[in-house]
């Protein structure tokens, strides 16, 4: 059985939330045409970092689901808000 990508995966996973450095570069090679995904920027250094960071956080804040799990543990989009600071 084949593997699938390291982002789908624990592995490809921060356990902070987001992908790690694996895990970004898994898509970026199954996701050629795309623009790459990039670290988070939690302290912009430049206006179009700033502007990722309100962007990414306006998008994520809006989507659907709990923040917490059913065990009271924050979930992958609690933890993904909290490493951009929004």
């Amino acid at each position: 059985m084949a593997k699938t990508a390291a982002w789908t995966r624990k592995e490809g996973k921060n356990p902070k939330g987001g992908l790690n450095a694996k895990g970004r570069a898994s898509y970026n090679a199954a996701n050629p045409g795309k623009p790459g995904l990039k670290a988070p920027a939690p302290h912009p250094k430049t206006k179009k970092d700033a502007g990722r960071r309100k962007s990414f956080c306006a998008r994520m804040s809006g989507m659907p689901g709990a923040m917490k799990d059913e065990k009271g543990r924050p979930t992958r989009k609690a933890l993904s808000l909290k490493a951009w600071n929004c």
